[in-house]
C-alpha cells in the first residue's frame, strides 16, 4: 500500500501490547496508572486506551478539557502556576489537582474547591534528587522550579492538602525508581501518615523491552505493605506510546557539499521531532546504520536534511546500503510518543498526517493538516 508522506503512522497491535502490559502492571501491584497528555494526546486513539485504563494526567486548561470531553473522566491535573481566571474551569474537570507551590495552594485552593467541592488537592514535593542525565529534562535539577522541598513544609499540613505528587524520572528503569524512592521517603515519609495518595510522577518506562517490570510491582507492593493508607498513582507518558508507530518522509532532492551529501525530506527536525535537536539524541532510521560524522563522506553515508529555511534543520550522519533516490521513502523509528505533540508549524512546513494501522492491516487517516491550519495560528 502506498502512503502519502510526510505522516505519522500509529500501529493499533502495537499500541494494545503496552497498554496490557500497564494494565497488568496496575493490576499486580494494586495501584492507579494513568496516561500523561503531554508525551501522548491522539485523541482519536481514546476508545482502545479507555479499555485498559480510565483516568489521565493534564497539565493545563486545554489538557483538562481534552480528558474531560474526550477521554471521558475528569483529569488528575498538575500546573507549575494556576491562572485565577481558568482555575475554576479547570477544577470542574478534575478529580485531583495538585499545587506546585504554598503560595499557589494558598491563593488558589479556595477557588479551586468552591467550583468542585470534591476535589482532592495535593501538592508536588521536591526530593531534591533525580539521575536523568540532561538538565533539560531534569525535575529536581538544582534551582529548579518544580516542587516544594521537606524544609519549607509545616508540621501539620492544611487539612485539605490529600496527596503529594513527586515527578523525578525520564525513561527511567525500575532500579532508577527503587534508588530515588529511598530519597522520596527520606525527605518526606514524616508528612504521609496526613496523606490519602502520593503520585510518584512519570518517567517510569516499563514498556521498554529490558525494563524490570517484577521489579517495579515488588517496589510498589512493599510501598503499600509499609504505608497503608496511600493511594499509590503513576502517570508514565512515554511507556503508552513507546515504541508504536513512526514518521514516514520522502526524499525531495540529494544535495553535496564538499563530498558530504545530505537528502533533504518532506519533514522537518525542527518542526516534526524536536526532541533530536533538544535532547540531543540520534533517532533509529529503518534500514539504515548510524556513523560518525567523520564517515560522512564515505559512500552511502548521508545527512538527512529538514525542509525548512532554518540552518541546523538536519541530522546525521547515516549509511544505507544503496544510493538515495529522490522519492524514496525514509522511515523514522518511535516518533509517537513526544514528537506528535510537539510538532510546531514554523515555516508554514507541511505537518505530517497522522494515521493509525489497524489490526485488518489497512491504515485509517485520523487527520490530514492544511494550509487553513497554518493560517488559523495567526488569526
Amino acid at each position: 500500500m502506498q502512503i502519502e508522506t510526510p505522516i505519522y503512522i500509529i500501529e493499533e497491535d502495537l499500541l494494545r501490547r503496552n497498554l496490557s502490559l500497564i494494565a497488568d502492571v496496575a493490576r499486580r501491584a494494586d495501584v492507579e496508572i494513568i496516561m500523561a497528555f503531554k508525551a501522548f494526546a491522539l485523541w482519536k486513539t481514546f476508545p482502545i486506551i479507555r479499555e485498559y485504563i480510565g483516568s489521565t494526567t493534564a497539565s493545563s486548561l486545554s489538557e483538562a478539557k481534552l480528558a474531560f470531553e474526550e477521554f471521558g473522566s475528569p483529569a488528575h491535573t498538575y500546573s507549575p502556576a494556576y491562572k485565577s481566571s481558568e482555575m475554576a474551569e479547570i477544577a470542574r474537570m478534575s478529580s485531583h489537582l495538585t499545587f506546585n507551590s504554598r503560595s499557589q495552594f494558598e491563593t488558589m485552593s479556595s477557588l479551586a474547591l468552591k467550583a468542585n467541592p470534591e476535589l482532592s488537592l495535593g501538592l508536588r514535593v521536591n526530593p531534591q534528587y533525580s539521575e536523568v542525565g540532561t538538565m533539560l529534562y531534569n525535575p529536581c535539577a538544582p534551582g529548579t522550579r518544580f516542587g516544594v522541598t521537606a524544609d519549607k513544609l509545616p508540621a501539620q499540613l492544611p487539612s485539605t492538602i490529600e496527596g503529594f505528587h513527586c515527578h523525578c524520572h525520564c525513561e527511567s528503569g525500575a532500579d532508577v525508581f527503587q534508588r530515588t524512592l529511598v530519597h522520596i521517603e527520606q525527605h518526606f515519609s514524616p508528612w504521609f501518615p496526613q496523606l490519602k495518595w502520593i503520585n510518584f510522577g512519570g518517567g517510569h518506562l516499563m514498556t521498554r523491552s529490558d525494563y524490570d517490570v517484577d521489579l517495579l510491582v515488588g517496589i510498589l507492593r512493599q510501598f503499600h505493605s509499609r504505608y497503608p493508607n496511600l493511594r499509590i498513582i503513576l502517570e508514565p507518558g512515554s511507556a503508552f506510546a513507546w515504541q508504536t508507530g513512526t514518521l514516514e518522509a520522502s526524499v525531495m532532492d540529494v544535495v553535496s557539499v564538499r563530498g558530504i551529501k545530505t537528502a533533504i525530506l518532506d519533514v522537518s527536525f525542527t518542526c516534526h521531532m524536536p526532541d533530536c535537536l533538544e535532547m540531543p539524541y540520534h533517532p533509529v532510521v529503518r534500514g539504515a546504520e548510524t556513523v560518525e560524522l567523520d564517515m560522512a563522506t564515505s559512500p552511502c553515508c548521508y545527512r538527512l536534511g529538514g525542509n525548512s529555511c532554518l540552518s541546523g534543520d538536519f541530522m546525521g550522519s547515516w549509511r544505507f546500503d544503496h544510493e538515495l533516490q529522490v522519492g524514496e521513502h525514509i522511515v523514522f523509528e518511535d516518533m509517537i510518543h513526544y514528537t506528535t505533540v510537539k510538532t510546531t508549524m514554523f515555516n508554514g512546513i507541511s505537518h505530517p498526517s497522522i494515521g493509525m494501522l489497524k489490526k485488518d492491516g489497512k491504515v485509517e487517516i485520523l487527520r490530514r493538516f492544511c494550509y487553513e491550519d497554518y493560517k488559523n495560528r495567526m488569526d
